[in-house]
């Protein structure tokens, strides 16, 4: 039954017709031999193709227009009338130095974004090496072994691969959208996406529209790439200050001949050999020490941080509080967290609770706190609360609601109980959303949605490991104002590694697909002993046929306008998903492949 549907959902996939594609930022290292589905752009049609750039940086063996145009297969010429900064193709360029270098981009059969050169290795080398020092990550490790069928991270000298540097075109022109092309950007230690806006002369919202990031200083690193949309040929602004070129550590140095004095050559040695031991020494010691006392000041500015925090952003605010030695949450727990927590007195909880009214509870024991941020207060026995902060100390993502503050108890009531404080999106849960009806869940939102809760999913997964724990529902799923999808993660969806269900739940696959047949129906779906008893049943319908099947399935609040063939694709995937076989089950990269091509 599996590759049936499998061989449906791509057939449906093929058939759909896109609107304009979004292109995520990929934040995985270069180096990196895993393959990420959203590490390569998508497109919508395949064989279409546009003309585009990229960006390259000179180095010391890449210093010259002659050598980069060589590296690219391109003429001189071509390099130095989209790079009027430089004159001749012989004129030394200083390291770093950024240029435009034009290309052709194509949809590949695959339907993603791609643009082939070739690369003749003049020495042994390595997969990696050629990914993120040559081509500075335009292409990922993962991408150029996969496309040479290559084993191992070993390169031969004289060895011929085929690269596909990442590239996009926009796949869909809005009348109304003045943008002409996507610059593919390379980032290096140092940038930032407000750097990168004044360099092209473009606003930094608009580098967060095309690669949809977490705004305000998205965290970027370097050796991956983000697009910059341009409205005219682009022109680099050479008045901003560049990063520290890349460093290429592949090449070999020149060699140092042999001279003739052995004697004192040995002397040399033995003197530096002591020299060496001596500092070797003093510097362990001096990493000791400083490693003491940034220990020591940390936990004084924790401290500080639990007499002076500034307030919930709800209508309250009082001096805070020092915790009793009865907290669940101590300064040496708080100097693990890897980022900035607020910390709030029980006082400021109460006064943002209305003293735990029910006027202000919402469901699974969270009171709501509202005024200019949204807020909400979850209460937590002491036992999970560090298994939570420890989890979203190792988070950040735009599809991950995120924790904003903690408070632990005085009272010697609540001495066992702690209260974490996280962002409460615009538009709620995505259950009450769908309970409501009101017309604002139109389906290329709800399409959008099991995007977003995939990508969250994924990031989990190989960001901390932690789909194995989650326990996901459409009640632990928030809207943005912008109907974008978080998942709320926090003790009550996490569930113990040794208990036992009925229903294999590793990997969070099977949840998702509760939550897609959710989104689809717009009704909550029950799980029994057999796991989800008729989620495929239009498949096998004789009567009617499939498709009125189908209909039935999906929202009546839709009134039939959504795209036959997606719901389709929707339907059946949701229905793989939830498979009582987990080795039946698409990964969850195959979900993300499928969903990104709908968008």
């Amino acid at each position: 039954m599996i590759p049936l549907q499998l061989v449906i959902i791509t057939f449906t996939i093929l058939s759909l017709r896109s609107a304009y594609s979004q292109q995520y930022y990929d934040h995985t290292p270069c180096s990196s031999h895993t393959t990420n589905p959203t590490a390569t752009y998508t497109c919508a049609s395949a064989g279409t193709s546009c003309f585009t750039f990229i960006v390259y940086r000179a180095n010391r063996h890449f210093s010259t227009i002659s050598a980069i145009s060589t590296l690219f297969q391109t003429d001189s010429q071509t390099l130095l009338s989209v790079n009027p900064n430089v004159s001749t193709p012989l004129q030394p360029l200083r390291s770093g130095h950024e240029l435009l270098v034009p290309i052709t981009c194509s949809c590949a059969a695959d339907r993603f974004y791609r643009s082939y050169f070739t690369y003749i290795a003049s020495q042994n080398t390595s997969i990696s090496e050629i990914a993120c020092a040559v081509y500075e990550g335009l292409v990922k490790s993962a991408a150029l072994t996969e496309e040479n069928h290559a084993h191992g991270n070993g390169v031969s000298a004289g060895s011929t691969l085929r690269l596909p540097l990442k590239c996009a075109c926009l796949d869909e022109v809005s009348e109304n959208d003045p943008v002409k092309y996507l610059v593919t950007y390379p980032f290096i230690e140092g940038d930032n996406t407000k750097k990168v806006a004044g360099k092209f002369n473009v606003a930094e919202e608009e580098i967060w529209r095309f690669n949809p990031m977490d705004p305000f200083a998205p965290p970027v690193f370097p050796n991956t790439t983000v697009l910059v949309p341009v409205r005219d040929e682009p022109l680099i602004n050479f008045s901003i200050p560049d990063s520290d070129p890349p460093t290429l550590q592949f090449l070999p140095t020149q060699p140092v001949g042999k001279g003739g004095n052995a004697p004192e050559l040995k002397k040399l040695y033995v003197a530096g050999s002591v020299i060496g031991t001596f500092l070797i020494a003093a510097l362990t010691i001096s990493c000791f020490l400083y490693m003491k006392a940034l220990k020591k000041f940390k936990i004084e500015r924790i401290r500080s941080l639990n007499s002076c925090s500034t307030t919930i952003s709800c209508r309250f605010s009082a001096p805070l509080t020092r915790s009793s030695v009865n907290s669940c949450l101590s300064p040496d727990l708080l100097v693990g967290v890897k980022y900035s927590l607020r910390s709030y007195s029980i006082e400021e909880i109460t006064t943002a609770t209305k003293n735990f009214s029910g006027e202000m509870k919402m469901s699974g024991g969270i009171y709501r706190c509202g005024g200019e941020a949204m807020m909400m207060i979850k209460e937590m026995r002491s036992e999970k609360t560090r298994q939570v902060i420890d989890v979203h100390s190792r988070i950040n993502h735009v599809n991950i609601v995120k924790l904003r503050g903690v408070c632990y108890s005085d009272d010697e009531d609540r001495s066992s109980c702690c209260y974490l404080v996280f962002e409460l999106p615009f538009n709620g849960s995505l259950r009450e959303c769908l309970k409501r009806s009101s017309g604002a869940l139109q389906w290329h939102r709800r399409t959008q949605i099991a995007f977003d809760i995939a990508t969250g999913l994924h990031y989990l997964h190989y960001s901390v490991a932690y789909t194995d724990q989650l326990r996901l529902s459409s009640d632990k799923i928030y809207l943005s104002s912008s109907w974008r999808a978080k998942i709320f993660v926090s003790g009550e969806n996490m569930r113990s590694s040794g208990a036992s269900e009925s229903v294999d739940r590793s990997g969070g696959v099977f949840d998702f697909g509760v939550v897609l047949m959710e989104v689809i129906g717009g009704k909550e779906v029950e799980v029994d002993e057999r796991g989800v008893g008729e989620a495929m049943r239009f498949m096998g319908a004789k009567e009617g046929g499939c498709f009125d099947q189908l209909r039935s399935l999906v929202d009546s609040s839709l009134k039939d306008e959504y795209p036959l063939a997606e719901a389709l694709c929707l339907a059946v995937l949701a229905g793989s998903c939830v498979d009582h076989d987990p080795m039946h089950r698409p990964s969850i990269e195959d979900v993300l492949k499928i969903l990104a091509r709908m968008l």
